[in-house]
């Protein structure tokens, strides 16, 4: 794993090998949908590690003992609309008492900026640590619109999980928000001249969803 303090880059052996199967256009629907949530799960770990705990008296088998739970309020993860869905059913997986938010953008063509089509939030947003879902950091637009709203709604610590990044994206994504930390798999090389990240791996949501 390679790590600042705001830029995380999970490069575990399995997180690497799943990626490089999702990259190959061949994959089917199912296939991508299926590695896309096992590596959302591995990135969760990683985007998670500095949860606070606290202890709590349980009763074992054996005896009465004091072990380490989750502490403050529920967790809050934010799915940037529609991809963002590949990522939310894994990381539910993990913590399944978390409340969910819903950013829903989309990308005008012409110009690359998103438009945006739904926000819902939970409530008490400035308790929780807020994860923001999105496979793919490109131009970072959508990224930094779906941050704005997610800190207009209250939140204080918010962090970013996505499955691939661009250098422009995260230099964008960070002038805008120099406070949330980015956890994803690879950076890729750069984007093209429609703004997607090449290598890449295509449109994630076409490609999770089987549209075109």
């Amino acid at each position: 794993m390679h790590a600042d303090k705001d830029l995380t880059v999970v490069d575990h052996p399995l997180v690497q090998h799943k990626l490089t199967l999702m990259r190959r256009k061949e994959k089917s629907t199912a296939e991508f949908r299926t590695l896309l949530a096992e590596t959302a799960m591995l990135l969760g770990y990683e985007a998670l590690k500095d949860l606070p705990i606290e202890m709590r008296e349980i009763e074992t088998p054996l005896q009465r003992t004091k072990a380490p739970v989750l502490a403050g309020k529920k967790l809050c993860f934010v799915s940037i609309l529609r991809a963002g869905e590949g990522l939310l059913g894994a990381m539910l997986q993990l913590v399944p008492s978390a409340r969910v938010g819903h950013v829903g953008l989309y990308r005008d063509e012409e110009t690359l900026r998103p438009v945006e089509y739904l926000v819902k939030m939970p409530k008490d947003m400035a308790a929780r640590t807020v994860i923001a879902l999105d496979p793919m950091l490109a131009t970072g637009h959508s990224a930094i619109a779906a941050i704005d709203r997610i800190k207009q709604a209250g939140a204080r610590d918010v962090r970013f999980v996505c499955l691939l990044a661009a250098p422009e994206g995260i230099k964008t994504l960070r002038a805008a928000h120099p406070d949330v930390p980015i956890i994803t798999a690879a950076i890729d090389s750069e984007l093209n001249d429609n703004g997607f990240i090449v290598p890449g791996l295509g449109d994630a949501g076409d490609r999770l969803f089987g549209t075109k």
